[in-house]
């Protein structure tokens, strides 16, 4: 039983920590708390199912189209909605008013474009359950499980090897003296908004499919828990963002197991109340640099 609630934690785990890694990646390199990110997500989630429907595509190619489109999206946010407050200065509470404004017109967009009720995937998405001794495993959970741990490496080698992940990395440190070393800051802040966007697309496509079901409204309860596994990680760690996902999705389904469901989001801000208390800078410090 705890073998198997594991694997379900590890699972629900690692799509929260996707969403957290995007606002820890803004947060990292801007100090700023994208609110926006939940809908960046939802869309994700549509246009991977939009992508599956009009292309009769499999579930990695509605992970491409929910890649893709929230990446643009994110971007898109970054020009409209940040960039030219951040140019103007000032007040530090004007781009999280803006990125409020941004998700509220994103959802009212998708509501209009789609409606308020839940819309299921594709039948192709249906899951076939494997028994490994004591564990029953679905094929949908190990695609899951696969395709968000590859995508957090793939993202951990690009931000310690690449040249735009060392920019990244510089930008974190301090925005205002990477532009004076060189650094085109605006790409690397568009680039951050495109990559954690894109990240929260897979994540919406991955829970689409874990749930068979999406709806405009899915954004704010994820957002919600993606803050949570940042502030619980460590406020701009995107390592801290991997490990501290990980950790809420197990705690998240072992209280449902073990306990009763009405308590899961109870036991969840309980346990990020504990470890900012014992640890206030999170699991990891601040930085998207490892090891800081």
């Amino acid at each position: 039983m705890l073998l198997q609630q594991l694997v379900n934690g590890l699972m629900l785990g690692s799509t929260y920590a996707l969403v957290a890694i995007g606002y820890a990646l803004i947060f990292g390199v801007l100090r700023l708390l994208h609110l926006a990110h939940g809908e960046v997500f939802m869309v994700g989630a549509f246009a991977g199912l939009m992508v599956s429907i009009w292309l009769s595509v499999g579930p990695l190619g509605a992970l491409i189209g929910g890649l893709v489109v929230a990446a643009l999206l994110g971007m898109l946010l970054e020009l409209i909605a940040f960039r030219p407050i951040r140019h103007r200065g000032g007040n530090y509470l004007a781009p999280i008013v803006s990125s409020v404004g941004a998700g509220l017109v994103i959802q009212e967009i998708m509501t209009k474009l789609f409606g308020a009720e839940q819309i299921s995937f594709p039948k192709q998405f249906e899951s076939v359950v494997y028994q490994l001794g004591p564990i029953q495993v679905s094929d949908t959970q190990l695609f899951i499980m696969g395709i968000a741990f590859t995508t957090m490496f793939a993202l951990h080698v690009f931000v310690t090897y690449t040249r735009l992940g060392t920019a990244m990395r510089a930008a974190s440190e301090n925005i205002e003296v990477a532009s004076i070393l060189g650094i085109n800051v605006n790409t690397v802040v568009l680039l951050s908004f495109g990559i954690a966007s894109g990240l929260g697309g897979i994540a919406g496509v991955l829970v689409g499919m874990n749930f068979s079901s999406i709806s405009p409204f899915m954004g704010t309860d994820m957002a919600t828990k993606g803050f949570a596994v940042m502030l619980i990680g460590g406020l701009g760690s995107i390592y801290g963002a991997m490990a501290g996902g990980l950790i809420l999705g197990i705690v998240e389904v072992l209280s449902v197991a073990y306990l009763a469901s009405s308590y899961r989001d109870a036991f969840v801000f309980l346990l990020m109340i504990l470890i900012l208390l014992l640890r206030p800078r999170g699991l990891f410090s601040a930085g998207i640099e490892p090891g800081r």
